[in-house]
């Protein structure tokens, strides 16, 4: 099972790179984030024609998430537990059911958070502590679960071309990274890290200041597996090629292949 998440930064406005990404590299399941589109608007028939199920939460104009999937689908939901009243679509969750075995994925397109301190970072805290919370959830059942999407979350320094300039950013502040790591220290595995060592790996460019030309990047998108997931895991990889192609999404797909 190869899988993928993917901001995709507008999926009306990138639906031709998307088209032509999923067209080469043919992943079983495609994550997607930010998709500004609600549901209704979303290009579905497009994609079901190219032989993926598609399920989507979205949201007018910003944020929004979606499955685009090869393999069968079931017990879909929508939405973050644990505020009825958080209306921003940042979170869907189903099972994907491979050759042989299922495996339960939440796509997620965590809050950036700025201006930080503010109103903005304790919602992106608020949020992480629910994401916590379900993360629990998912390892109780002892089975293969991810959580893969964009984490705007820069882990270490290294995971920054240059952190010196991240360092009161909502992405690296303390208080973030110690967020994320409640979550990983659960037991999940940070699938890239588990394959890959080192500076230089990024999975996001901002369009200004020539930071693509300049390799100014940042590794934000991520995928955590369960136990149960990781040991299935085969390879991990960034496939950062895509961020020099035409109309490019801001991101690049991240990667992995299990054994189910």
């Amino acid at each position: 099972m190869k899988l993928a998440t993917f901001n995709i930064n507008g999926v009306k406005a990138r639906i031709g790179a998307l088209s032509d990404w999923l067209q080469e590299k043919q992943p079983d399941v495609a994550m997607l984030q930010e998709i500004k589109s609600v549901d209704e608007a979303f290009p579905r028939q497009h994609f079901e024609d190219m032989g993926y199920t598609v399920e989507t939460h979205g949201q007018k104009g910003f944020n929004g998430v979606a499955f685009l999937s090869r393999l069968p689908l079931e017990d879909v939901s929508r939405g973050l537990p644990g505020d009825e009243t958080d209306e921003q679509a940042r979170y869907i969750e189903a099972t994907v059911i491979g050759e042989t075995r299922p495996v339960r994925m939440g796509c997620l397109y965590l809050p950036n958070g700025n201006p930080a301190p503010g109103p903005k970072y304790d919602y992106k805290l608020a949020w992480m502590g629910r994401l916590r919370a379900r993360a629990e959830a998912l390892l109780a059942l002892e089975e293969p679960a991810l959580l893969a999407g964009d984490w705007n979350v820069i882990p270490q320094a290294e995971d920054a071309a240059r952190p010196e300039a991240w360092i009161d950013d909502a992405l690296f502040r303390p208080e973030t990274r110690a967020a994320f790591r409640r979550i990983e220290t659960l037991g999940f595995t940070e699938a890239f890290r588990a394959r890959v060592r080192g500076p230089g790996h990024y999975s996001f460019w901002d369009y200004q200041a020539n930071s693509w030309e300049r390799d100014n990047g940042i590794r934000i998108d991520h995928l955590l597996l369960s136990p149960q997931a990781a040991d299935l895991m085969r390879d991990a990889w960034i496939d950062r090629e895509v961020r020099g192609r035409e109309k490019p999404s801001d991101h690049v797909p991240v990667w992995i292949e299990l054994d189910a």
